[in-house]
């Protein structure tokens, strides 16, 4: 039995209070999911900044009203610390997923970001140390990496800030270790590479880049690659990182406390490798896609040109096994689009 099948197993039989934050976000919903389908009590909090009801509104669909009944939701924001204590109240363990991510926002608005991302953050380490929760697990970045060229990229190596947003999560690493210095507070940090599967909103001018795509390919909107399509990522399905954040809430390994660890599968795809992977499976579903061609525009500001993460240590340390490789991930990912975008799809075929 795997360390996450042994965890699997304890949450069948053992009911704890989670508090998971930006919980009606693409990740803290997929969170909700994992932990209502297995019989545990969770607090959500939002401030519907960048997630949405429809997502809450999903869950409850795909957990049944029965599971239903063990969520408590709390619409607030986590700039404001009475809210953060209120969310915090007779919890065991936090799941940090609330913040204002993208790299193009932060630079176009760095204020709003330092204070979600450094303040609320702040906020959240006060109210959980003073509810005194068993553990704090909280979304980390790989952005935190920066300009240092070596790859794969290891946990304790890491280069300067190319853009405020990686600035704010190197911060919230900061304050974590402070806080477990100063207050003896259990914390784990998660430095997502690429996340991406269902509810990963595809709309807006910071949507990531597979939602993006597979909206436009879908739509027979242009799709763009910025740069030369060489840029490479690792990319991370989010049942990959569901297993990484329960493994980090209940591990037993407690030199595995306090620490920081890359989420990620250990590989690379390039953008140009990503897009051609995108439109031959979805050329199944839409024929037309096999004559479609990308356009390419210029390098995006404060991109890095390439990450792959080390995944070692979270491998030794807790136990982490990637379940899910990019392929996988989105054959699972590109079905629920297609699904959800089915009355787009109706329009399209009929118009085609």
């Amino acid at each position: 039995m795997t360390r996450y099948q042994h965890v699997l197993q304890h949450l069948e039989n053992h009911q704890s209070h989670w508090l998971v934050t930006g919980v009606a976000g693409f990740i803290g919903s997929n969170l909700l999911e994992a932990l209502l389908k297995r019989n545990q009590k969770v607090t959500g909090l939002d401030n519907f900044s960048t997630g949405y009801r429809h997502n809450l509104e999903q869950v409850r669909e795909l957990v049944g009203e029965n599971a239903w009944l063990n969520f408590t939701f709390i619409e607030g924001d986590i700039r404001q610390l009475e809210t953060c204590r209120n969310a915090c109240k007779k919890v065991d363990y936090i799941l940090h997923e609330a913040a204002l991510g993208s790299v193009p926002r932060s630079i176009q608005d760095p204020i709003h970001t330092n204070e979600s991302n450094i303040s609320g953050f702040l906020n959240m380490l006060v109210a959980s140390r003073d509810a005194r929760v068993k553990r704090f697990i909280y979304a980390a970045s790989s952005s935190t990496y920066g300009d240092h060229p070596a790859l794969p990229k290891v946990e304790s190596v890491i280069g300067r800030p190319l853009s405020p947003y990686a600035v704010t999560k190197y911060v919230n690493e900061l304050y974590a270790d402070v806080f477990a210095r100063c207050y003896g507070m259990d914390s784990i940090g998660l430095r997502y590479f690429n996340v991406f599967g269902p509810r990963q909103d595809p709309n807006g001018a910071y949507a990531a880049v597979i939602p993006q795509w597979i909206a436009a390919l879908i739509r027979n909107q242009a799709l763009y690659i910025n740069g030369d399509g060489e840029t490479s990522r690792d990319f991370c399905f989010i049942e990959n990182v569901i297993q990484a954040n329960l493994l980090a809430a209940l591990t037993e390994n407690a030199q595995a406390v306090n620490q920081i660890y890359n989420v990620a599968i250990s590989d690379r795809t390039s953008l140009n490798q990503l897009y051609e992977m995108m439109r031959a499976l979805l050329s199944e579903e839409f024929p037309r896609l096999r004559d479609h061609k990308p356009a390419y525009a210029d390098f995006r500001e404060g991109d890095v040109r390439h990450s792959q993460a080390d995944i070692s240590k979270a491998g030794k340390m807790l136990g982490f096994e990637p379940t899910h490789r990019i392929d996988e991930g989105l054959r699972q990912a590109l079905g629920w689009y297609i699904a959800h975008l089915a009355s787009e799809k109706e329009k399209i075929d009929a118009s085609a």
